[in-house]
């Protein structure tokens, strides 16, 4: 793939799926049964929580396209939430990317380990600051919401790392 298709794909991906995301959150989409779901002592939990998980992967494969312009990215992801979304959930979202994007993107920019392993140690402090902060912010928090967003996204970020490691190893084998 071209390094220019590789990257318009890589940060469209990204961005649409944080909008993608925040709109499965939004108030006006949910119907009990099919995005929200009650389990009577751990509270509710929504469709959204389930699929989240990759958006913090996709974002490290757009970093790695992008470099530090995917901070804009973010912001631009943003500005599109917000103006698709409830504005509660918009700035919950914004506030909660902000405080973990800025965490996950100075793990995945300063340290100097392999890919899959930025990944994985950028994520496991991203994810759970993340989520708690949208949660907290949108009047989500739940200890289901929190532990299946978290779970998902744990999934998510330990299949990617999962395949970049059999990819790594591949690489070393054939060489």
């Amino acid at each position: 793939m071209a390094p220019s298709v590789r990257m318009t794909v890589s940060v469209g991906a990204y961005v649409a799926s944080i909008v993608l995301v925040n709109w499965l959150f939004a108030p006006a989409q949910l119907v009990e049964g099919v995005t929200q779901w009650t389990a009577a002592s751990w509270g509710t939990f929504y469709l959204a929580n389930l699929v989240v998980g990759f958006v913090f992967v996709l974002r490290d494969y757009a970093q790695r396209e992008i470099g530090h312009y995917i901070l804009i990215a973010t912001a631009l992801a943003g500005l599109i939430t917000y103006s698709m979304v409830d504005p509660a959930i918009a700035l919950a979202s914004i506030t909660a990317f902000v405080v973990s994007e800025l965490a996950d993107w100075a793990i995945y920019s300063f340290t100097r380990k392999p890919l899959q392993q930025r990944i994985l140690i950028s994520s496991l402090i991203a994810v759970p600051l993340d989520t708690a902060v949208f949660q907290y912010l949108a009047q989500y928090l739940t200890p289901a919401a929190f532990t299946t967003e978290v779970m998902s996204k744990a999934i998510g970020v330990l299949l990617v790392w999962q395949l970049l490691r059999m990819r790594a190893r591949k690489e070393l084998t054939a060489a």
